[in-house]
């Protein structure tokens, strides 16, 4: 297995040494397991130790892992230039799928990361160090959760979605989910104990929308 992650960021660097450890033994078979993708054409020095490629330039049976962690822009470029490649998922060997669970192409999970029980998950999901996502779960494609976020069981997460870095949300009550609209964004620290529409932002303490 050879990955290369599109992205020369922060996040791209921790994506490569998960992906690094991933391939593992393989590694020393393989000539260069983990390569970036910069988004600029002009990028063309080495980083963490990792060549940089062009897209087109990738081989065929190299699987491609988006590192970005606005999901708009992810959407965009695995919709966009990245249309038509495989994707990978790479996960962390301390994140934790415990009971069923499905997760779609491309997913990342950081160090720490839980996924319990009957919890379904879109494609190109992104979970930050020591994000949880409780039973009875279902998120779409492109959600990002940042470190420490905390999913309740029976949730339900929109595509695009982005829940801050320490956001809880609440459990949902029996026989009614707890609903994150698409494209919404609770933001850090917040405490989310109703429901929050597609698009808006809250924040706080029991979270509310975010006066502009």
């Amino acid at each position: 297995m050879r990955i290369a992650i599109l992205g020369t960021g922060a996040l791209a660097r921790e994506v490569a040494a998960l992906a690094l450890d991933q391939v593992g033994a393989e590694a020393a078979d393989v000539g260069e397991p983990v390569v970036f993708v910069p988004r600029d054409a002009a990028d063309v020095a080495p980083l963490a130790g990792h060549s940089l490629r062009a897209l087109a330039e990738l081989e065929d049976d190299r699987e491609l892992v988006i590192a970005v962690g606005d999901p708009a822009l992810r959407r965009r470029i695995a919709e966009g230039e990245a249309a038509g490649r495989r994707f990978a998922t790479v996960m962390a060997d301390t994140a934790r799928r415990r009971g069923r669970s499905d997760i779609g192409e491309g997913a990342v999970l950081c160090d720490g990361v839980v996924v319990t029980d009957d919890v379904r998950i879109g494609r190109h999901f992104l979970a930050n160090p020591h994000a949880c996502v409780m039973h009875d779960c279902v998120i779409g494609d492109f959600v990002t959760l940042a470190p420490g976020a905390i999913v309740n069981g029976n949730v339900e997460i929109g595509d695009g979605a982005y829940i801050g870095a320490g956001a809880v949300i609440k459990q949902g009550a029996p026989g009614r989910a707890m609903r994150i609209g698409p494209g919404a964004v609770v933001g850090m620290g917040a405490v989310v104990t109703r429901d929050v529409p597609a698009g808006e932002t809250v924040v706080g303490n029991p979270a509310r929308p975010l006066k502009r």
